[in-house]
């Protein structure tokens, strides 16, 4: 497993990481949140072993990260912020080097070098130096040298940055795979980064855990928890069906956006309200693009913890 205990780090005029407490096991995919500043790359650069703990300690399959380095970066695939690399040595050349670095038997080292540039797509760049691929290129480049080596754990620092919508829905389809015989960590400010590919969160805030659930279950935390969503398709009906369903009992408050056409009716505490919705709907004679019933808002529930 992952284990930190009471890790953190201060600077002489700030603390960056205070008190953090947590263990990842496998088959878990720990989505690892907050907003700039939170503490979220600190607490990565000490998991992999780049950055001394003030206090506390973090150990990766057993192995202290501090006291045992290698053994623990031998269980550790590790992809920093930014994706670092040295650029001028071409994309095939440096993962060649990186194979050779982490010490792979001549055969698997094919094997595992064949599987990282079909699996991220890096056959077109083999022979182009790093330093002029684009951002996504980049990113993927860094994910191959973390995944070389098959290893047990893997900590990603944003790792579907500067990606394309196609090519972050395969590195998330992969993340999905390896999470079956792997532990994972992804640190993200990106929300749907969570709700995509991770079985629990962790929100940072000011260098403190403020938050470990599931996704799911933070956000049932949200006002918008089992809210009832209507579109529409006559504008000028957007008032009477505004004042209609403010009025039902169950109803705690109405939100309204002109430019969609849409009403969002916010549920009391423990209240169902879809059933009511509709019947009024239908009783009312409004025309309807869209009605659904909303799980909750992960960005509202970020936004208050973190606030």
């Amino acid at each position: 497993m992952i284990r930190t205990d009471h890790l953190c780090k201060r600077y002489p005029a700030v603390t960056a990481v205070e008190d953090v407490t947590f263990e990842v096991r496998p088959g878990e995919v720990l989505g690892f949140l907050g907003p700039n500043g939170a503490g979220k790359t600190t607490t990565m650069r000490m998991l992999a072993g780049f950055l001394a703990p003030t206090s506390g300690r973090a150990s990766i399959c057993g192995h202290d990260v501090q006291s045992e380095p290698l053994a623990a970066r031998q269980s550790l695939g590790y992809l920093p912020e930014g994706a670092p690399s040295y650029g001028e040595m071409r994309v095939g050349a440096f993962l060649e080097f990186i194979a050779e670095l982490r010490r792979l038997p001549a055969g698997r080292k094919r094997a595992r070098l064949e599987y990282v540039t079909e699996r991220l797509q890096l056959e077109s760049v083999l022979d182009q130096a790093i330093e002029t691929l684009s951002k996504g290129f980049r990113r993927r480049v860094g994910l191959a040298q973390a995944l070389l080596h098959d290893p047990p754990v893997l900590v990603l620092d944003e790792p579907t940055d500067g990606l394309d919508p196609n090519q972050k829905h395969e590195v998330r389809t992969l993340i999905e795979e390896m999470a079956r015989e792997k532990i994972i960590v992804i640190s993200t400010h990106i929300l749907e980064e969570v709700a995509a590919v991770c079985t629990r969160a962790i929100i940072i805030a000011r260098g403190r855990i403020v938050a470990d659930d599931t996704p799911l279950q933070l956000t049932s935390r949200s006002r918008y928890h089992n809210a009832v969503s209507l579109q529409l398709a006559r504008v000028e009906q957007l008032e009477a069906a505004r004042a209609a369903v403010a009025a039902l009992p169950a109803v705690a408050a109405v939100e309204v956006s002109e430019r969609e056409a849409r009403v969002t009716a916010l549920p009391r505490a423990g209240a169902m309200i879809l059933q009511d919705v509709a019947a009024l709907a239908a009783g009312q004679g409004l025309q309807l693009k869209e009605l659904h019933l909303e799980s909750g808002r992960l960005d509202e529930v970020f936004r208050t913890i973190t606030a």
